[in-house]
């Protein structure tokens, strides 16, 4: 592993370190991203950026050299995006930690508003609005009052995804990303939430998100297909394996994202593999499990009326015909 440190060193700890794991990432779009950090209000010694090259077909170093005086580089071998940002981890040295994948970038003023709650409201972490199309920005926005994470776990659902929210790094411990797995967000937000003891909501859309053909998220095949479905089982496995190592209240809040985990992931092995055998077996070892039905809670709408669709055969034969069509519709 080659590792590029392009700015001096400081003995003022960084206020934020970004960390921006790549992987054959369009040119213009990683300068948009480093940009975007770059456009923020944070002096030079208040930010640390760190990109982690995941061994890019063509290193970084030899097409974008002059747009990263002021970034600490690491090229590796391709080791897939869990064993990247924790690569970045390692480097931090940052206060707070924000990741951010190389073909999105921050909204300026947005994201502003998200580090006056860190400076200002001392939180721990700030979980903060994304959107894909640009808007006109906006002057004010709604935040919630500071809370525990375990009191917004246990009543909200959460958007899994690392790059939509800022956190103290003190927060981590022994935390990292699973290697070698999809959906390794899963896993790691709900557990670096339960840790939050001042955690705010803002809904301030600080992270404006590219879906780009070939990226990872957008591969379809059926060995991909598998693998997905078969790794946000083995997150679910993992959270679920955590509740007697927990407080109760912690665990209640953890129950609830590993049931909504559970209802996406049934959701989507009917959706993506359309195969009602595979489905019942599928059932039949979440059942194994102690995690099917799922459990009798009102957490929203949408999980209560499919968790009784799921409760009959003849719910579930109907899901199998209906959800596919719905999918292509959208």
């Amino acid at each position: 592993m080659q590792t590029i440190q392009s700015h001096p060193s400081t003995a003022a700890q960084p206020l934020v370190s970004f960390i921006i794991p790549v992987y054959n990432v369009p040119d213009d779009m990683l300068r948009e991203c480093l940009e975007s950090i770059r456009q923020l209000t944070l002096r030079p010694y208040e930010r640390e950026i760190i990109v982690v090259d995941d061994g890019s077909d063509v290193p970084l170093t030899s097409t974008l050299n002059s747009e990263l005086d002021d970034v600490i580089c690491i090229r590796k071998k391709n080791e897939g995006l869990s064993i990247a940002r924790n690569t970045g981890l390692r480097m931090a040295e940052g206060k707070y930690i924000q990741f951010l994948d190389g073909d999105d970038k921050l909204l300026s003023s947005q994201y502003e508003h998200c580090l006056d709650l860190i400076r200002y409201q001392n939180a721990d972490m700030v979980l903060f609005d994304f959107m894909r199309e640009k808007e006109t920005n906006r002057l004010t926005y709604n935040d919630s009052e500071p809370m525990t994470g375990s009191q917004y776990l246990r009543n909200h659902n959460i958007k899994g995804a690392a790059w939509g929210y800022i956190f103290k790094r003190r927060l981590l411990g022994e935390l990292r990303f699973t290697p070698h797995i999809f959906h390794e967000d899963e896993e790691f937000t709900p557990l670096l939430v339960l840790r939050a003891e001042r955690l705010i909501v803002t809904d301030a859309k600080a992270y404006f998100y590219r879906t780009r053909h070939g990226s990872i998220t957008e591969t379809h095949n059926t060995r991909n297909t598998l693998k997905r479905l078969n790794d946000a089982k083995e997150v679910i496995y993992s959270l679920y394996d955590k509740y007697d190592k927990i407080p109760y209240t912690e665990r209640l809040a953890l129950q609830r994202r590993v049931a909504q985990l559970t209802m996406d992931y049934i959701y989507n092995v009917i959706v993506m593999t359309h195969d009602r055998q595979y489905l019942d077996r599928r059932l039949e070892e979440l059942r194994s499990k102690g995690l099917f039905p799922l459990p009798d809670q009102n957490y929203t709408k949408k999980y209560s009326w499919f968790r009784r669709m799921t409760n009959s055969s003849l719910g579930i034969s109907i899901l199998m015909r209906t959800l596919p069509l719905m999918t292509r519709e959208r």
